[in-house]
């Protein structure tokens, strides 16, 4: 028996040393079986620090999401008031003998922020920039065999405050390891374009190729996404000991095109060939489409003409923090999905690569946004102190990087860049969007103008901008062709509006700006920290949703807009003091629940009917109430209050939604819409009792053994009959048992002192969220809620 487990394993062994010994590419994940002390520990770049005592754990890792919120930390309330300092991580691991006379370089997605990388204490480089990708080649310095390796880096994300926004602390992306032939294509050495016509397209391929030998060949194959052969091309890589370029094309007929509504991805397969040999095979996914900005009918995809309807997205996955999550990216973009968005400015910054995969497999449109500042600071720590230096680097990667995502459409090269103001903005335009140029001629290239009167904005004067951004300023919409002659318009950023989901005050009959200006002194506030969910507040500098989507859809040569902003996020908490430490400008909030606006967008941006009443029906007897309706694919809509009519409503003019003003009684409200005069959809509110229950509802009750995958289980606390409560507030606990953990928890109010991380969360206006993660290994997963006087609910996840 022991001669055949030795003889298995030798099998096995040998198999592994196979996969080595075999030329090709081989990227491996490397997040596992890091240590890591939150500290400055100068000494353990050394390859003999001892740091048996750290922390051990798996990337990506955010260290500030698992602090204390204190008013009194250095990133202020604006960073979300969580800690930041200094951090170290270390990796020992082996490598194969037979890897020796390879390459093997270490590939980052994003450290956050000032990293410094050491491989058996020799000093890699440093990337100040806290969202660029990068790479360093490990080649020269490495141990193979049974010697092992040790790779320290050191964060420092002391220096405060260096955000307008939530950052996050450490190695918070992906990291690969990536071993490949003496020639091979390097990292971001393909760039893949296609021209259509009515019959085919031509995809043009730039590759760059690291030849180390003599009678290479580089094949590239075009593959639909089941793998079938499209066509291909062999051509022949001169020189030796060099960094060539091939250019190549082939011809796709019948293209099936990638759109908004069809993101279908063919990919390229790259492979250079010592005859028959693979030496090297790297993959590039593309999507087939043409796109078009005009300064008279705006945007078209694929020559038919569509609205830009998106918002801005920053990084944070909120109680996740910083840390990617496929799933949690995924999730966030389903909702905007059913929203009916169908695009994303990455504000103000590079986002995670497979934020772009996701994008591009899910059918986004992306505005792929570089700096918030250049030379001039937004903040006195921030990345203008480095600006001088990285610039050109961190921008001509991120170009590389992104460039053959076809989700891309856009390079936004800075949002309300301060040197709009003065004459340096010319110099620095012209040499940002000549970088870009260098690099990628197929997409405009624009920048997010806060200063709209062209006669000042010295970025507009350089005249290097192929498509005219402005942040808010929607006064200046409908003179915008006899202003700007000629030139393209996208609307970079719009409305920042206030919200707070289940939150309301009445009446509703004029719109409210908190503060009424920049000099002014917010006084409308309230205890709670609360603002109304109606549609009815916004910053000084911003509208109401309904005000700016109303001229987006009115005139055609606006291209569209980028809503401010998509999800709520930690940090930037306007217009409240602390405790506030979460912004209020989401039309969904930081657990993933949408506020009662995501409606309005739904019933503009859809086709799909909609019916959703506001608000809830828990008020002092006698209240009046303003009584909200936003809806679609109907003529009109009857409001019934306890069976009795309150008459029928129907929508004038460029009117988005409408208004009953009710006297509260209790009972059930109830909203019915018809169209020629069938009835299209029905919505009830009920007076809800006291709390009496919880009810779990996973978005997924099946997810993967990965140690990744995610499942959000919304927390709903209801009456006896089944309503939820909407004031309940009840402190819900969570127990986890089996193939998984508490990855997290929230409820969407932006004051709360709450962990992110503790098993328990107070519900909010009836709701809260607890996030589980997947073991690696199969089996069932259960999360049961309980609170005290409350019947408690279970829920089983399968982890397969």
């Amino acid at each position: 028996m022991r001669k055949k487990f030795l003889s298995v394993l030798t099998i096995l062994m040998i198999s592994l040393l196979a996969a080595y010994a075999q030329p090709g590419r081989k990227v491996e994940s490397f997040n596992t079986n890091w240590k890591f002390y939150l500290g400055d520990e100068g000494d353990a770049k050394n390859l003999a620090y001892n740091d048996g005592e750290w922390r051990q754990l798996t990337l990506p890792h955010d260290w500030s999401i698992e602090g204390k919120f204190d008013e009194k930390n250095p990133t202020g309330q604006a960073g979300g008031g969580l800690p930041a300092g200094i951090g170290w991580y270390r990796k020992t691991f082996t490598i194969p003998q037979t890897a020796q006379g390879k390459n093997v370089f270490i590939d980052f997605d994003g450290v956050y922020c000032n990293s410094e990388v050491w491989i058996n204490g020799h000093s890699l480089g440093k990337r100040p920039n806290g969202y660029i990708s990068f790479q360093y080649d490990l080649t020269p310095y490495l141990n193979y065999g049974a010697q092992k390796n040790i790779i320290a880096v050191k964060v420092d994300n002391s220096a405060q405050p260096n955000s307008r926004w939530y950052t996050g602390s450490g190695i918070y992306r992906n990291v690969w390891l990536t071993t490949t032939s003496k020639s091979y294509i390097p990292q971001w050495g393909t760039f893949v374009t296609a021209k259509v016509n009515t019959a085919n397209a031509i995809v043009s391929m730039q590759t760059q190729v690291v030849v180390n030998q003599k009678g290479l060949h580089l094949k590239a194959s075009v593959l639909t996404p089941s793998g079938q052969l499209v066509n291909s091309i062999t051509t022949a890589l001169e020189g030796n000991d060099s960094l060539t370029t091939v250019n190549q094309n082939i011809v796709v007929g019948q293209p099936k095109l990638w759109s908004v509504n069809n993101p279908y991805l063919y990919k390229v397969v790259f492979q250079v060939l010592a005859g028959k040999q693979v030496i090297d095979k790297y993959v590039t996914p593309i999507g087939i489409r043409s796109f078009n900005f005009d300064a008279d009918k705006g945007f078209s995809l694929n020559g038919e003409r569509m609205k830009i309807k998106g918002v801005c997205m920053h990084h944070d996955l909120g109680a996740l923090g910083a840390a990617i999550n496929a799933r949690a990216m995924e999730r966030q973009l389903e909702i905007l999905k059913a929203m009916g968005c169908n695009a994303i400015r990455t504000s103000h910054n590079p986002p995670a690569p497979e934020y772009l995969d996701l994008c591009d497999r899910m059918g986004f449109i992306v505005m792929d946004e570089a700096f918030d500042m250049w030379a001039k600071k937004k903040n006195k720590q921030d990345y203008y102190q480095y600006f001088p230096a990285w610039h050109k680097r961190d921008l001509e990667d991120q170009v590389k990087r992104d460039r053959n995502h076809p989700s891309v459409m856009m390079w936004s090269i800075g949002n309300e860049i301060r040197e709009q103001f003065d004459s340096t903005g010319i110099t620095l335009t012209r040499e940002l969007v000549k970088i870009v140029k260098d690099l990628d001629t197929t997409r405009p290239v624009t920048t997010a103008l806060s200063e709209a009167d062209g006669k000042k904005n010295f970025l507009y004067k350089s005249g290097a901008l192929d498509l005219l951004g402005f942040n808010y300023h929607p006064e200046t919409y409908a003179d915008f062709p006899k202003n700007y002659p000629g030139e393209k318009f996208i609307a970079a950023e719009t409305i920042s509006g206030y919200a707070t989901r289940g939150y309301y005050d009445t009446p509703t009959d004029s719109t409210r700006h908190w503060p009424t200006s920049s000099k002014a002194k917010f006084t409308q506030g309230n205890s709670q920290f609360a603002v109304p969910a109606y549609d009815n507040v916004a910053a000084y500098w911003g509208s109401t949703h309904e005000e700016t989507w109303k001229l987006i859809k009115k005139y055609d040569y606006l291209s569209g807009e980028f809503v401010w902003s998509g999800f709520d996020f930690i940090g930037e908490p306007v217009p409240y003091p602390w405790p506030a430490r979460s912004s209020y400008y989401g039309i969904i909030d930081l657990a993933g629940f949408p506020k009662d606006v995501y409606y309005m967008y739904q019933s503009e941006w859809t086709d799909k009917p909609v019916l959703h009443l506001l608000p809830h029906w828990n008020w002092e007897a006698g209240k009046t109430v303003d009584v909200w309706a936003y809806y679609n694919n109907a003529d009109e809509v009857e409001l019934f209050l306890n069976g009795r009519s309150l008459g029928t409503r129907s929508k004038q003019g460029e009117e988005l939604h409408i208004v009953w003003k009710v006297p509260f009684e209790p009972g059930v409200l109830k909203a019915v819409s018809r169209k020629d005069g069938k009835v299209v959809l029905t919505e009830e509110k009920h007076t809800a009792g006291k709390p009496a229950k919880i009810e779990l509802v996973a978005d997924r009750k099946l997810i993967k053994s990965d140690g990744k995958d995610l499942s959000f289980i919304t927390v709903r606390v209801l009456d006896a009959a089944g309503n939820i409560v909407p004031d309940a507030d009840n402190l819900v606990n969570f127990t986890i048992k089996g193939k998984g953990i508490l990855a997290g928890v929230d409820n969407g109010a932006q004051a709360s002192m709450e962990s992110f991380k503790e098993p328990q969360r107070k519900a909010f206006h009836g709701l809260c969220l607890a996030i589980v993660q997947a073991s690696k290994s199969a089996g069932l997963l259960t999360v049961t809620a309980q609170s005290e006087g409350l019947l408690p609910a279970t829920v089983v996840i399968r982890v397969k």
